[in-house]
């Protein structure tokens, strides 16, 4: 098998006291919609974001998703910033081929990202053999 590395999309990912639902809906009418959104036994909210279009780069789908943090109501910034976790998950399947591959942030969005205090992480998806 030879696979081709690529990018697959970017998650933003939440993890809150508060009830996320609100801000959730705020996600969703500014184009970011909710994969789910639940109340963990733990009492902890949990919720994973996409943007509706994804690129074959990460950074339209953060810009698209920063865009709706920075125009929260101050209730919602709130909520944002009550979040345990507010990270931005960027998704590759880890192809053979090509020999180097690589994806640029630019400091305009690893700085917005930061004024956001978010994080960032990847993760890498191995190459899977045909039946297994």
């Amino acid at each position: 098998m030879n696979s081709v590395i690529q990018y697959l999309n970017t998650d933003l990912d939440l993890t809150s006291a508060d009830d996320l639902t609100e801000l959730a809906e705020t996600f969703k009418a500014g184009g970011v919609f909710p994969i789910h959104v639940t109340r963990g036994d733990d009492g902890m909210w949990y919720a994973t974001f996409e943007t509706n279009t994804q690129h074959t780069e990460p950074e339209p789908n953060i810009a698209a998703m920063l865009a709706v943090v920075e125009s929260l109501v101050p209730l919602l910034r709130s909520v944002w910033a009550g979040c345990s976790r507010r990270e931005f998950n960027i998704g590759y399947n880890c192809g053979r081929e090509p020999w180097a591959f690589n994806q640029a942030l630019s400091a305009g969005l690893l700085g917005r990202m930061a004024a956001a205090e978010a994080t960032l992480r990847f993760t890498l998806y191995p190459v899977r053999e045909p039946g297994l």
